[in-house]
């Protein structure tokens, strides 16, 4: 048994670095469950980390239809899951008034005049689907509930039409940086996994996957910058797609290896420094540390 689940999780890890992803055990193990007890999957971490990056790639691992429902405060059912297209449904009633025929409420409440928002295409979709629900700690609490029947039972409740629930279980992945704590009902229902920020050794292999063209010392060199820079007091650490960009515009200059005067890239340091106070607290002294 034991040597059959290792093989199925370094299948995993193989197929997500197809798709441009690196994985390690853990984080393959916690897949594999998701998918083998259709429960939804919660990734949480620092901004960058790779959590949203994770779940384009578990899409193109199991061939699967990539659905994102982006979070954010105010957002309910009517941007998460369905709406009525009322725009419709009042052409219809006054094309029925003019013919002077009867408005057939049960024909401007069918399918036809269903928005399907990311939540309910999820659900419907034939072939199955990953569905990711990115930051769901920018929603609020009440959204958060709603969700409960779609994250328990795979279905949703639509009063004119009934219940509709999903013939294939989509694969669903949440992602949350941590800005406020989810409730105790929602962590129930999902499976955990926390993303740390990559070591150097991992951000190395990251960097040559994404970054092949770039020179070995040179991908070396920038992940240890990284990883250095990422220990500075900042308001907003640098993620692995920040590094990344880094060590493209690295490639771009034609370095093969960073300049002994580390000043010299302060330029290139928009690829990692996002805010003005970041970019102010990193002196020329501190450069020459973090590169020494």
């Amino acid at each position: 048994m034991g040597d059959q689940l290792d093989s199925t999780l370094q299948s995993i890890r193989t197929d997500l670095f197809r798709a441009g992803y690196l994985c390690d055990h853990q984080l393959a193990g916690s897949i594999h469950l998701a998918m083998k007890l259709e429960r939804p999957l919660l990734l949480e971490g620092d901004a960058g980390v790779g959590k949203t990056a994770l779940a384009t790639a578990v899409s193109e691992m199991v061939s699967r239809s990539f659905i994102r429902l982006q979070c954010f405060e105010g957002l309910d059912h009517h941007d998460a899951v369905y709406e009525w297209n009322y725009g419709r449904q009042l052409t219809e009633i006054r094309l029925a008034e003019a013919s002077a025929q009867r408005v057939d409420s049960a024909a401007i409440y069918s399918e036809d005049f269903l928005i399907q928002k990311p939540i309910l295409r999820a659900l419907k979709e034939q072939e199955g689907a990953v569905l990711l629900i990115d930051e769901i700690d920018r929603s609020d609490e009440a959204f958060e509930a709603y969700l409960l029947e779609a994250l328990s039972d795979y279905q949703i409740s639509i009063p004119e039409l009934g219940t509709v629930k999903s013939t294939v279980v989509p694969i669903v992945i949440l992602t949350s940086n941590g800005t406020r704590d989810l409730s105790d009902a929602l962590r129930r229902r999902c499976l955990y996994h926390y993303l740390e920020y990559p070591d150097v050794s991992r951000e190395t292999e990251i960097l040559r996957l994404k970054v092949p063209e770039a020179d070995l010392h040179l991908i070396e060199q920038a992940a240890q910058f990284v990883n250095m820079l990422r220990k500075e007091d900042l308001e907003k650490r640098p993620g692995i797609a920040e590094s990344i960009d880094w060590l493209k515009a690295l490639t771009l200059y034609g370095l093969q290896s960073l300049p002994e005067d580390p000043v010299s890239l302060r330029g290139s340091l928009s690829c990692l420094l996002k805010t003005a106070r970041d970019r102010s607290d990193v002196s020329d002294d501190t450069l020459q540390r973090l590169f020494g």
